[in-house]
């Protein structure tokens, strides 16, 4: 069972910055691919940004594709998101997820792992 746990969400301004990480309890936490997830207020959870379990590889949302970058230190079984220039749009609950198959991040229903999730604020 991997427990994950996601920080650093809070109240921003557009245009400013936050960096999310999601600490893994699992020692073996380098065998998964691990990915973000983001929920606003009334809408469906929807992708945001997936890392393959060595880093070689990421993936991103049109919407955060230039602004936000995924990361890992899998020496210390934590993955980051980077969130640069935040929208107003960007509001939601963020969520990591890990699952053993990369492309299950684009099945949701097939994650095996997610956190409970914090909350990003950014107002105009």
């Amino acid at each position: 069972q991997v427990q994950l746990v996601e920080s650093g969400g809070g109240l921003v301004q557009a245009g400013d910055s936050l960096r999310l990480s999601c600490a893994a309890s699992e020692r073996t936490f380098n065998v998964y691919a691990m990915g973000w997830f983001r929920q606003a207020p009334g809408k469906e959870r929807e992708f945001v940004a997936a890392i393959n379990s060595n880093g070689e590889r990421t993936n991103y949302a049109d919407s955060v594709k230039g602004r936000f970058t995924t990361s890992r230190d899998n020496a210390k079984n934590t993955m980051y998101l980077q969130m640069n220039s935040l929208k107003p749009e960007d509001t939601a609950v963020y969520y990591c997820a890990a699952s053993l198959a990369y492309s299950d991040m684009w099945s949701p229903t097939r994650i095996r792992y997610w956190g409970k999730g914090t909350l990003v604020t950014v107002s105009s």
